[in-house]
């Protein structure tokens, strides 16, 4: 009996491959094979030429990668990228950035949130975990457009107890939407913006519903030192005591982590992750990163991010692999780590373990979905290839990502989108840019005072 046709072959391509000792590597010439949006097979590609699709992809001189997904980001602050500029951590969010968000619409964060979808597949990104404001109209945006995403409405405390049942209700209401491309969370913003009370009924939420956390916790080394000094504990600290702990938690930035609080993660009941994003470390002049080595030492994952590109100003995880790895040379003064190889499996499989889709994507693999970014190598930039790790890691740029593939979906084909109308998308946050930007009102969302 002839086979059915598989849904998608990729051929003539180089796969980054993971084995089961935390390594990669690379199989030259290889074909994928897809079926229902999941890796069937990687074979070689002479293997694939006796086989039927219903879509074939020559990607000859390309390297095949799992999509990369960033780890925390704030999608549709886009529309803010580059109105705060050169300020300290404090300027920016209470002078700028929170009277601004007191301004937004939900057409707006729609409107955001579509162009970050397109800036991100057309840097491979597939899967991104946001923190933000009307998620419902993010989580539209992500069914319509195709990508994967771990979404979780954001609260502070100063909203009263409605915005933690606004974040409970979304979760619930959006766990396994888009056909099972989103994922979802609870989202208190941080330590020093949601109490003690809410973080704990957060935590109790979070248990009896079967949902992890996502929330900005030790971001940087002032906010440690001031709730040291305040209330004798460090954030850290303070998710412990609040139960926040004993469940799954994505902690955003992490660069704030104190040594005495690593044992605590390393004993955490909860699985633990760090998104790390240093770009904007850089951006802030914080005087700290987030501590890879320490935390990669204990087994927690630490997948990579860009924050929002109000702080960051773009939304390319290609950076934030590069920066990652060259940051961490720097602070450790050992050129030897972080190596590319180690740097790409932050990007991939580390990432997907950071959003809870450790077993979903992050590699190319029998089972796994079919979230696979196709990266050409070919340009002057990127020749001659003598460590393929090293080329893609501090040579190749988001690019050279040539296509980009969700569950088995092409959503851009040679550099095309194919999901997401971007001059339409520019045009309406072009409109509403005046009175987005208004300040005059005198509000804010929230004060930021760490």
């Amino acid at each position: 009996m002839t086979p059915s046709p598989a849904g998608l072959i990729i051929t003539r391509c180089t796969v980054l491959t993971h084995d089961d000792h935390e390594g990669i590597g690379f199989a030259e010439d290889s074909a994928i094979v897809v079926r229902d949006g999941v890796v069937e097979a990687v074979i070689s590609s002479a293997q694939a030429e006796e086989l039927t699709a219903t879509e074939r992809i020559d990607a000859h001189g390309q390297v095949a990668l799992p999509g990369l997904v960033n780890c925390h980001t704030h999608a549709p602050m886009v529309a803010l990228r580059g109105v705060a500029e050169d300020l300290p951590t404090e300027e920016w969010f209470n002078d700028v950035v929170w009277p601004v968000e007191s301004n937004l619409t939900e057409q707006d964060v729609a409107s955001g949130a579509r162009l970050a979808c397109a800036e991100m597949i057309r840097g491979g990104v597939t899967c991104f975990a946001d923190h933000y404001f009307s998620m419902d109209a993010v989580a539209a945006v992500v069914d319509e457009c195709g990508m994967r995403a771990h979404l979780g409405e954001a609260y502070f405390s100063s909203q009263g107890p409605q915005g933690r049942e606004r974040s409970l209700e979304f979760a619930l209401r959006h766990r396994g939407g888009a056909g099972g491309r989103i994922t979802t969370t609870l989202a208190p913003h941080a330590p020093y913006t949601v109490d003690d009370a809410d973080l704990a009924a957060t935590a109790e939420l979070a248990r009896e519903h079967g949902l992890p956390v996502h929330l900005h916790a030790s971001e940087n080394r002032d906010q440690a030192e001031a709730s040291l000094a305040r209330h004798g504990v460090t954030p850290i600290e303070v998710l412990r005591r609040t139960g926040i702990l004993d469940v799954d938690v994505l902690i955003a930035h992490g660069t704030g982590i104190l040594d005495r609080d690593l044992p605590i993660l390393r004993n955490a009941a909860g699985r633990v992750a760090v998104a790390s994003a240093p770009r904007g470390y850089l951006k802030f002049a914080w005087p700290t990163t987030t501590p890879v080595r320490a935390l990669r030492d204990l087994g927690i994952p630490v997948g990579l991010a860009t924050d929002g590109a109000a702080s960051n100003n773009s939304l390319d995880v290609w950076e934030s692999m590069a920066l990652t790895a060259l940051i961490q040379k720097s602070t450790t003064g050992d050129p030897r780590w972080l190596t590319a190889r180690q740097a790409l499996h932050h990007a991939t499989l580390q990432s997907a373990r950071a959003v809870g889709l450790g077993e979903v994507a992050g590699s190319i693999a029998p089972g796994r979905r079919a979230d696979i970014i196709l990266v050409d190598l070919t340009g002057p930039h990127t020749q001659p290839v003598h460590d393929l790790a090293a080329t893609l890691v501090h040579s190749a740029r988001s690019s050279d990502v040539r296509t980009t593939i969700v569950d088995g979906r092409v959503l851009m084909r040679d550099r095309e989108l194919l999901t997401i109308d971007v001059p339409a998308v520019v045009r309406e946050l072009g409109e509403r840019m005046p009175a987005l930007l208004d300040r005059s009102h005198g509000r804010r969302i929230q004060e930021y005072g760490t």
